[in-house]
């Protein structure tokens, strides 16, 4: 009972236990994936934009495999994110687009405008 009550303000508990698990799968690559996966993992909580727990839970899972096979088959870096890794950290996360943070102020300037529509003079 607590624990959905927890759950209710702070969000999935499970969610945070694989976020964790995940992000330690990160830390512990060996450089440079290691450098490599942190730098990518940073820039996508910063600018992806995605606030659907499962949707990011899927992404950052993801991101930890990608780099632990590159780490196991000796993969150059460049070899994965080529000469832009804004571009390829972009594309990356546009593969997972689910919910946006964004899409909650659309919906609320669309209703702020009809809104308004409604209150003026006829």
């Amino acid at each position: 009972m607590a624990s959905k009550w927890i759950e209710t303000l702070t969000g999935s508990l499970e969610q945070k236990k694989q976020y964790k698990q995940d992000k330690a799968r990160i830390d512990a690559l060996p450089d440079p994936y290691g450098a490599a996966a942190k730098a990518l993992h940073r820039y996508l909580m910063y600018s992806g934009g995605i606030v659907d727990g499962d949707t990011l839970i899927t992404m950052f899972g993801d991101l930890a495999d990608l780099w632990e096979r590159a780490a196991a088959d000796g993969t150059p870096v460049r070899d994965i994110v080529g000469d832009d890794p804004v571009e390829f950290a972009e594309s990356f996360a546009r593969a997972y687009l689910g919910k946006q943070w964004i899409d909650k102020e659309r919906a609320r300037l669309v209703k702020a405008i009809d809104d308004a529509e409604g209150m003026a003079p006829r």
